[in-house]
Order: C-alpha cells, then structure tokens, then sequence
C-alpha cells in the first residue's frame, strides 16, 4: 500500500511538471512554420497529383492538431500521413520516403502521441527539418524527458492501473498499433457524421446545381468545372461572383460561346483551351480574360498548327494534353513549350517514316528528363529530351504503347460499369475518385466493394482516395486498397 501511494505522488509530481511546460495552439503554428513553408500546396501548382496529397493530408492534420487541444481529449487513434516535400533534406533515415516523378520528396510518417509539443517535434523530425528553434518558445523540447528528483526511467507498475481505473498509456499505444482501421468500423464510427454533414450541404447542393444550369444556359457554355476539391459553399460563392459580373458587363462575355469554364488558381486560358478564372482575382481580372479570347483563339490555332508539324516530323504520332495528368498550363505557357520542342526536331531531322506511328499519342512534359510510357498507352516525352535517345525509345516501345491503347478502352469501360453497379447496389448517391487515383486502382476498389454488404452507404456520396476522411460537406472518403 505504501508503494502504491508513492507512485500516486510521483505521478502527480510529474504531471505538474509536464503542465507548467504545456504548448499553446499558437505556439504549435509558429514551432511548424517551416514544415507549412515546406508542404503549402500553393508551390506544387504545377503538380496536381503532389498538390492534392498535401491539401488533403493537411486537412487531416489540422483535425488531430486541433483535438490535441481539446480539453478532456482522451480518444486516441494513431494517423499516417504523407506529404510531398519541396526540395530534399539530409538525415531522414527514420522516415519511409520516395521520389515521385516530379522530382519531390514524399514522406510518411504516423502520429501517435496526446501530447502537443510531442507531435509538433515528431512533424519536423519526420520531414528532417530544424527543431532549434522551438527552444525560443521557452518550452521543453523533450517533455517525456523531463526532470525529477528519481533518477532512473518511470515505469509504472500495472497495479496502478487496477486500483485507479486509469488506462494504461503504453498498453493503448500497443492496442492501436496492433488493430488495422477496416472499412467496417470506420464506417460504423464515422457513418453518423457524414450523414448529418451532407444533410446539412443539400440546400447548397441544389443552389449550387441551379447556379450552374442557369449560368450555362445563359453563357451558352460546354460546362463549368473546378480544378481543386473546394467545399460546396465556396463554389456558390465563385457562381454567384460570375453571376454578377454577368449582370454588369453582359457585353464582355459574349466570346465564351461554347467553352468551357474553370474556376482555378490564375486568370487565363489554359492548354486545353478552356477559361480559366482565378478564384483570387477581382471582376476587373476576368474582364480583361474575357476582352482578350479574340487574341486567345488566334493562338490556340498557332497551337494547333504547331502540335501538327511536330506530329509530321515524328511519323504521324498525335501530339495531345491531358488535364488530368499534366499540370495546368497557361496558353502561352504551352505554346512555348511545344514550339521549343519543334525547332529541337526540325533542326535534328529525325529519320521517321512518314505515318508510321499513327495512331499513337504522346503528351510533353516540360520538368521529366526521360521519356516513358504510361499504362495508358500515351508516351510522356520531356521537352529537353535528347533526339537520338527520343527515336530510339518511342521505336522500342511503339508495339507495346498500342497494346496499352487497346486495354486502355477495356479498362475504361470496365472502369464504368463497375462504378454504375456498385452505385446501384449500394444505393449511393454519387461514387467518383480523385484523379491521383487510376483507372486499375478504381476497378480493383469496385470488385471488392461489391463482394461486401454495407448499409452505411445507402444515398452517401462515397469518394475513393488514398485514405479514410469525411470531407466538409459529409462526402466519405476511402482509400482504394482499403482493408
């Protein structure tokens, strides 16, 4: 009994300690300045793929920050987490991470802690950046390191545990780490709360899709789409602004005629032709978009013409950009980069038989170094790449990129149906993915999904991605490989 009640005061002793050394919320922002500097989605707005990865892993850290400060928080789960990194850092031994295409560092790493300062240092650790200065915060670096008047490691004994009631931190820990989250019991815990989140959204939804129909209609537009994942109340908001532009200056917009519309970081036409509006720019901005489409359109024919001499001197292949792949180039942008790329082959005289790659396609990519082959068939060629290398390799590779042709349409068909019969099944209201996620990935998702029973997803809208979340507006998010 004695020793028990000295470990009671021990315990208590600590526990002073560690509260006169807690961290603020706004301590935790200023300590993680360089992990947001290094992660901010706003400088891969080139990269879709890496740009989306961190959006979305920041969402999910900004909540485990934010239950960290709640009071009386003692639901525990551990998180994983993977962030694209600007530029290489040494030192990251301890961190599970690869090099994606584009040249950046992805990291991984799971927080498991309940203490701020904890995770904070784990974030900056994991990413291999400085923990100097949060010595400036006057904070313990090492809270689980602090000092006491015993000189050996506390290790408390588990009747402790018995005669309080207290869980054991370490057997939690041991617990969490063992259990595997399973898409049943996410969905049995969190089913609740994105049935109230889209409860909540469908009044927006429906004004969001009548804003949408009029605009069209009165625009006479193709469609009216929107690059990142802004909730549906954001979105209102940018129709309601065009909405208004369009009952002030009805002259300035009749160009737009049959194009389509995309709400974006930046004012401009992009490469695929389509308006883009940045959601950051005032009225005046996209009235200068709009005045300019006569200009816009004498370019996109230069554009057009250049795509087909580059695609005579390369034996027919179909020079094309896909939105979803390449990042969101300018006009401009991409008109340099192909005429760059035109002038390094006609000066090069490669020796292709006239038509004889047609019927392939390939896309130009202005950050690779090395030409590839996607599993849709399609090569991906650098702009800089070296002539000689460039005919050796689309002649190697010509029979396999028109079987990847071929299966590119049975997968996209079996891509479709696969979606309509698992929305059908389930009764779900929408199934979509996000474009990180490919064509084989969905389909492997899909056949598994359909060997299951879940009630849960009746009239949900379901989104597969790269990990478990309920979005904003009570979408439910799930990873493709979910177990």
């Amino acid at each position: 009994f004695y020793y028990f009640i000295r470990l009671c005061l021990e315990k208590i002793l600590l526990q002073c300690v560690f509260q006169s050394r807690t961290l603020s919320g706004a301590d935790a922002i200023n300590a993680l300045r360089p992990f947001y500097f290094a992660v901010h989605p706003d400088f891969f707005g080139q990269h879709p793929k890496e740009r989306e990865v961190n959006e979305n892993s920041l969402k999910r850290l900004n909540g485990y920050l934010e239950n960290l400060q709640k009071p009386g928080f003692r639901s525990f789960k551990p998180t994983q987490l993977t962030f694209y990194v600007r530029e290489r850092e040494p030192n990251s031994s301890n961190v599970e991470e690869s090099f994606s295409a584009s040249g950046f560092r992805a990291v991984s790493f799971t927080l498991h802690s309940r203490d701020l300062l904890s995770t904070v240092l784990d974030i900056l650790n994991s990413c291999s950046l400085s923990t100097e200065h949060i010595q400036s915060l006057n904070v313990n670096s090492q809270p689980h390191k602090a000092k006491s008047t015993v000189d050996r490691p506390i290790k408390w004994d588990k009747t402790y545990y018995s005669f309080t009631g207290f869980k054991d931190p370490e057997e939690e820990l041991e617990q969490a780490q063992r259990v595997e989250t399973t898409l049943i019991s996410w969905l049995d815990e969190n089913e609740a709360s994105a049935e109230k989140k889209l409860k909540q959204s469908l009044p927006l939804r429906k004004e969001l899709e009548r804003l949408k129909f009029e605009l069209s209609h009165q625009l006479q537009l193709s469609d009216i789409r929107w690059q990142r994942s802004w909730g549906i109340a954001h979105r209102c908001s940018q129709l309601h602004s065009l909405g208004r532009l369009v009952q002030q200056r009805p002259e300035v917009l009749k160009n737009i005629k049959g194009h389509t519309v995309i709400f974006t970081d930046r004012s401009g036409m992009s490469a695929a032709g389509h308006i883009m509006l940045g959601t950051m720019d005032v009225h005046h901005h996209w009235t200068k978009i709009f005045e300019r489409l006569p200009n816009y359109y004498k370019l996109q024919k230069r554009l057009l013409f250049l795509e087909d001499r580059i695609s005579q001197l390369l034996g027919g292949i179909q020079v094309i950009y896909i939105e979803e792949l390449q990042p969101l180039l300018t006009l401009e942008e991409y008109y340099k980069s192909l005429d760059s790329f035109y002038n390094r082959l006609r000066d090069s005289r490669l020796p292709f038989h006239p038509r004889s790659l047609r019927g392939l396609q390939m896309i130009l990519e202005s950050d690779r170094y090395a030409p590839s082959l996607h599993e849709f068939g399609h090569f991906t060629i650098p702009a800089v790449c070296d002539p000689a290398t460039l005919q050796w390799f689309i002649i190697a590779k010509a029979q396999e990129a028109r079987e990847n042709l071929k299966r590119k349409e049975e997968m996209m068909i079996a891509e479709k149906e696969l979606i309509d019969t698992s929305t059908e099944k389930f009764s779900l209201d929408r199934l979509y993915k996000e474009p990180s996620v490919s064509s084989a990935q969905m389909i492997d998702c899909c056949k598994r999904l359909l060997e299951e029973s879940l009630p849960y997803l009746h009239g949900m809208h379901l989104c597969v991605s790269h990990f478990y979340s309920v979005l904003q507006d009570g979408d439910l998010c799930i990873p493709w490989n979910w177990k």
